[in-house]
């Protein structure tokens, strides 16, 4: 039996925000953002009707069309996000009743940037052990209102956006061969976003809402050590060369970061997709994405594998090596 992908979709906001506009907000400009990000603009949300559950539903509607599968047929929903409309009820909660999967367990998952690998690798575990059939799993994000918009160092960089998969198991080879994640949380620290306050008879929080935090180049020191070290875990569980994969699907946080890693791993930046320029950095909705572009591009063909692979705030990363259907 094999856990494939049987279908992709996303969904980002028609708005689009360019680093010209950028400049007129904060201090900075086009030429500084590309040469430091790779980032040239990023959607952002229209607002509250356009939030992470919208996003995660459409990009849920189009993964499902495109697997060919119908909602009822849902076993399971995992929803990746940080920046969920609700505490309760979960994104996944939301996904199922605008769908009517009335069969699914849904539950959202949160590991930053690389909750969309999470979420893979534990729906392949539901699914490799029967307790589900079919599953869909999204990454959503609508960090636009979790940034500071008078701090140049974060507000350039994220944008908001969704994406979605159609994981089925069935008969024959290939599909997910190999994952690994993994976290560190003793380097919580350098990627933060604060919740609420505590609010209570015995303490009256004071606190105004904290926004995205992150010591950058301690971020580019670790996923540029990190993520390489794991690609080439999953690749040597399965015996293979850096050249064997057709594509190396990442995270897409910064254009330096993935020079690097490709640098790191021995391949030439041909086989690293980028979309990061487009969009900027939309967290766990980066990786299921760019891969609904490369995929609805024809890029892929049966028998292609590809390494997903990501690094977030935790610090979490992991990486899946696939042999596409």
């Amino acid at each position: 039996m094999a856990v494939n992908i049987i279908g992709t979709g996303s969904y980002v906001p028609k708005n689009v925000a360019d680093n010209q506009l950028l400049s007129t907000i904060v201090d900075t400009d086009d030429e500084w953002i590309r040469q430091r990000t790779g980032i040239k603009e990023r959607h952002l949300s229209s607002g509250s009707k356009e939030g992470t559950s919208f996003m995660a539903i459409e990009a849920a509607k189009a993964a499902l069309e495109h697997a060919g599968v119908s909602a009822e047929e849902m076993d399971l929903i995992i929803v990746a996000t940080a920046s969920a409309d609700t505490y309760v009820p979960s994104t996944a909660c939301q996904v199922q009743g605008e769908l009517g999967a009335i069969r699914a367990t849904c539950f959202d998952l949160n590991a930053a940037c690389s909750g969309f690998l999470f979420s893979l690798n534990t729906a392949d575990a539901y699914l490799e052990t029967g307790m589900a059939k079919t599953a869909l799993i999204i990454g959503a994000e609508t960090l636009s209102r979790e940034v500071d918009w008078s701090d140049r160092s974060t507000c350039i960089l994220f944008g908001d956006g969704a994406g979605a998969a159609v994981l089925r198991r069935e008969e024959g080879e290939g599909g997910i061969l190999a994952s690994v994640t993994g976290s560190d949380g003793s380097q919580g620290d350098v990627l933060t976003c604060k919740g609420r306050g505590i609010q209570n008879p015995f303490y009256k929080s004071r606190r105004k809402k904290d926004y995205i935090q992150m010591n950058g180049q301690s971020v580019f020191r670790f996923a540029v050590s990190t993520v390489p070290k794991y690609i080439k875990r999953v690749l040597k569980e399965t015996g293979l060369e850096p050249d064997d994969i057709k594509y190396y699907i990442l995270h897409q946080a910064n254009r330096r970061i993935l020079e690097s890693i490709a640098k790191r791993i021995g391949v030439e930046m041909e086989k690293i997709p980028m979309n990061l320029d487009h969009y900027g950095n939309t967290s766990s909705a980066s990786i299921p994405i760019l891969l609904d572009e490369v995929n609805r591009n024809d890029l892929l063909q049966p028998g292609d594998k590809i390494v997903l692979s990501g690094f977030g705030g935790g610090l979490t990363w992991g990486a899946t090596l696939v042999e596409w259907k």
